[in-house]
């Protein structure tokens, strides 16, 4: 079982790549499947159980696994992981670990999401979390509610407007 906050794609910097087999380790424990693109499968071959390593295919980017499965996207830049996120988001919660202020300047501003992270979990991407009482719903539109939905987003309106033929100047 996943929750819809759940990491479904990381996206990881060619830089950093030395790092994936260390981050990607406690994975195992619980059997993740990882689909990984071309460069990081290449990195992870070695370093993961090949039965739970799958080389990615276009339409494992942009999935909501809802279960115990990751992609992974290697990227040479901010830019390129904002556009690969714009592409394939749901909207509804995206983060951002990284040490670069320029960076996460750049995500923030650029990534287009009910909930955006720099440095945090998206598991706060809750209605309780955000003082809204029981979440009821959540919504990814950016009409109305966007975001976790307590109750009082549920709520709709009736005008009643009663006159004597007034017009508006």
């Amino acid at each position: 079982m996943s929750v819809c906050n759940a990491l479904d794609c990381l996206i990881i910097h060619e830089s950093r790549l030395t790092d994936l087999p260390e981050l990607v380790a406690p994975l195992q424990a619980h059997k993740v499947e990882i689909f990984a693109d071309t460069t990081s499968y290449t990195i992870l071959k070695s370093h993961y159980p090949t039965e739970l390593l799958h080389p990615a295919k276009p339409e494992d980017f942009g999935r909501e696994f809802l279960s115990y499965k990751l992609a992974i996207k290697t990227v040479p830049s901010i830019e390129t992981a904002v556009t690969h996120i714009m592409q394939f988001s749901s909207f509804h919660s995206e983060a951002i670990i990284s040490e670069d202020e320029i960076a996460t300047n750049y995500f923030l501003n650029r990534v287009d999401a009910a909930a955006v992270y720099v440095n945090a979990s998206t598991a706060f991407t809750d209605g309780a979390q955000f003082g809204l009482g029981a979440e009821i719903g959540i919504s990814t539109q950016k009409l109305h509610a966007r975001g976790p939905m307590g109750l009082d987003a549920l709520t709709s309106y009736k005008w009643i407007i009663q006159g004597n033929g007034q017009i508006r100047p």
